[in-house]
């Protein structure tokens, strides 16, 4: 069964679009985190990051600072936040490699779920180790 980001692509459900080019759509996020909150997703149905081949990767990132720069231009927000979860432990609910762009406004506390833990340096080190050796190291 299609994901419901494959039947927005295909006009089966309606979204409020930003941009569209022969890789990638951009709307409006119908349960926003804040005034303006964008989905840009790849037109192709892939699940995650890990399964997007280079070249869909890079357009579906060109898009993505094309609508940001245009939130920026349009609604004069503080900041951004480009989110971009693989998974369902990491609250991924489409199967469907989407970016979100979240404007942010200073005290909007509109990702006020993340909670920062401490790591030690020594602990830095080791992963660091652990994870550059897996792409060739630093």
């Amino acid at each position: 069964m299609a994901s419901i980001f494959t039947r927005i692509v295909n006009g089966e459900i309606p979204a409020t679009k930003i941009y569209e080019d022969a890789q990638t759509l951009a709307f409006l996020d119908v349960n926003p985190a804040s005034r303006g909150h964008t989905l840009v997703i790849c037109k192709q149905e892939l699940p995650t990051l890990l399964d997007l081949p280079p070249d869909l990767l890079a357009a579906v990132g060109n898009s993505v600072q094309r609508v940001a720069r245009a939130i920026m231009d349009a609604l004069h927000p503080d900041g951004l936040n480009i989110v971009q979860n693989n998974g369902v432990a990491s609250e991924q609910t489409v199967p469907h490699y989407h970016v979100h762009i979240i404007p942010r406004w200073e005290g909007d506390h509109a990702l006020s779920h993340w909670k920062p833990g401490s790591i030690t340096s020594e602990e830095l080190r080791e992963l660091a180790v652990t994870i550059s050796s897996r792409i060739g190291g630093v």
